[in-house]
């Protein structure tokens, strides 16, 4: 009979989750009005609906909320650094991070392969 053995060691999970629950949004805090209203000034770089304006900035719209979340924690936490990021990520709450991942995940965009 084989015997199956898990993947990961019970530590190796905790350790997921706890990434999982740093980095995600707060639970019942997204709010996508109030998202909206947050990032508007995200567009100066960013553009009023995600769609970046700057040639170095990334387009946000569309983006999944864990992973903008994410960035903006990692942004305001120092462990990722950028000269205007750091700065705007600084006064964010979690709850506000919250907000702003969950308006640019509703962005729906639409993508079409090349002829």
């Amino acid at each position: 009979m084989t015997r199956l053995r898990p993947l990961a060691s019970p530590r190796a999970g905790a350790t997921l989750l706890a990434l999982a629950a740093a980095f995600a949004p707060a639970a019942g805090a997204q709010d996508v009005a109030a998202g909206k209203a947050k990032a508007q000034s995200c567009a100066v770089c960013h553009g009023p609906l995600g769609i970046a304006v700057a040639p170095d900035a990334p387009s946000l719209a569309g983006q999944s909320a864990l992973y903008v979340a994410a960035q903006l924690k990692a942004y305001r936490g120092g462990t990722r650094k950028h000269e205007v990021m750091s700065v705007m990520a600084k006064p964010l709450s979690d709850e506000d991070i919250a907000n702003l991942a969950a308006w640019f995940a509703s962005i729906k965009v639409e993508a079409t392969a090349p002829k």
